[in-house]
């Protein structure tokens, strides 16, 4: 999917992320560049929450220019946070992919349901 959609020149789609969810479905989506544009991560996340999904299990982004897992900017942690706290992210920690909570991404985050 990013590298159908790779372009670093005239749209800067350069990250693609996909999340599983609990019916087993995968969302994918590429970050838009803008004034205001949005992440990988939140594009699928809204690919899937305007197909009903509700329950979220893992995510992860590609850096489209390399093929390498990143992880999360600070917005996109936040708003994983938010919509998942309880699932999974997957990144990259010296080479080495991991999978850890979302929530354990921002310590003392704040919630909505707090």
């Amino acid at each position: 999917m990013i590298k159908k959609n790779y372009d670093g020149i005239n749209y800067n789609h350069t990250i693609g992320a996909a999340l599983l969810t609990k019916s087993g479905k995968i969302y994918v989506g590429v970050n838009v560049y803008s004034l205001n544009g949005i992440c990988s991560e939140q594009t699928c996340l809204s690919c899937a929450i305007t197909k009903g999904e509700r329950d979220f299990l893992t995510i992860v982004a590609i850096n489209g220019k390399n093929g390498e897992v990143i992880s999360p900017c600070g917005n996109c942690r936040q708003m994983l946070i938010d919509y998942m706290p309880l699932g999974d992210v997957i990144i990259n920690i010296n080479n080495e992919l991991i999978k850890i909570k979302v929530k354990d991404l921002i310590p003392y985050a704040y919630h909505a349901s707090y």
